[in-house]
């Protein structure tokens, strides 16, 4: 399982990463999660300008195996989404670190990101 030392991730496997130390970050589900999904067949969009809370769902993911929730790992505002999801549902699967991102969120709470697990804690977390 890959587990990248450069992100933060939450306790329901989605992974953040925050650039430069700004308030908007990119949010996507991990490695540990597309492989419990399994094929990935649809990411329901979430809207842009759409307000977010930790722990809230936010949007979708459906695969062959079922439709589980996203859940946000911050508090904010999202300001983009991935476009390529909407023809390319597959990328959560086939990268899920790099181009399979789902959204940006600009924190509100910029103080939650310090709260999120760091690799070592996220893996003794799906080791566990």
């Amino acid at each position: 399982m890959n587990i990248p030392t450069d992100l933060r991730y939450s306790s329901d496997h989605e992974w953040i990463r925050r650039e430069s130390g700004g308030d908007v970050v990119t949010i996507g589900i991990t490695d540990y999660a597309q492989d419990a999904l399994g094929d990935v067949v649809f990411v329901e969009a979430p809207d842009v300008g759409l307000p977010v809370a930790a722990s809230e769902t936010f949007t979708e993911v459906e695969s062959t195996k079922s439709v589980s929730d996203v859940y946000a790992p911050v508090t904010g505002t999202i300001t983009s989404i991935n476009e390529r999801l909407e023809n390319e549902p597959e990328l959560l699967n086939s990268d899920p670190y790099g181009d399979g991102w789902i959204c940006t969120i600009e924190m509100s709470v910029p103080s939650e990101y310090e709260e999120l697990l760091d690799a070592g804690g996220y893996e003794q977390l799906t080791e566990g």
